[in-house]
């Protein structure tokens, strides 16, 4: 009989809840998955981003560092494993996920845990005083993301939920 590898272990809940959708949306922004070793990553200049990261999934990764090809250097937690990764292929995430990244399975019930997730990845906020308007006070939030399948599902769901319509400018 052939020697065989240890069995793997699930380390990490796919029960659906708050911390799990927070999670998954840093993961559709900032993340990343690797198609052949099951590796999970997510990247930030962040520290406490990482730490509520590994705080969501229970898990003592931990947070290392990391530098780009232009020397800046950047922290990440990164594991491996199986069942994890191929619950968030189930979700929708998908590896070199920028330009391929598309709608994402999240539960209605979970949808703005995910959102508060994706804003905290590449979302911003700006506000400043109209100047056509006496009194009012404009305040804008946006998302950025190479994947316009991903941003056209996002504006839909948020206007379905929210009632509200937004715009996708491209760069």
């Amino acid at each position: 009989m052939g020697k065989r590898g240890p069995k793997p272990k699930k380390t990490v809940s796919e029960q659906w809840t708050s911390e799990l959708a927070y999670a998954i949306g840093l993961l559709a922004t900032d993340g990343g998955l690797s198609p052949r070793v099951h590796l999970i990553d997510l990247t930030s200049k962040d520290k406490e981003q990482l730490e509520n990261y590994r705080r969501c999934l229970s898990i003592s990764t931990p947070i290392t560092k990391k530098w780009s090809g232009s020397g800046n250097q950047y922290l990440r937690v990164q594991f491996k494993n199986v069942f994890f990764y191929d619950f968030l292929i189930s979700v929708g995430l998908t590896p070199a996920k920028s330009k391929t990244l598309g709608p994402l399975k999240i539960p209605d019930r979970f949808f703005f845990d995910f959102l508060r997730g994706v804003f905290d990845g590449d979302g911003c906020t700006y506000s400043y005083f109209d100047p056509r308007w006496r009194s009012s006070f404009m305040i804008y939030s946006s998302v950025a993301s190479s994947s316009p399948d991903f941003i056209t599902w996002l504006r839909k769901i948020i206007a379905k939920r929210l009632s509200i319509q937004g715009h996708i400018t491209a760069t």
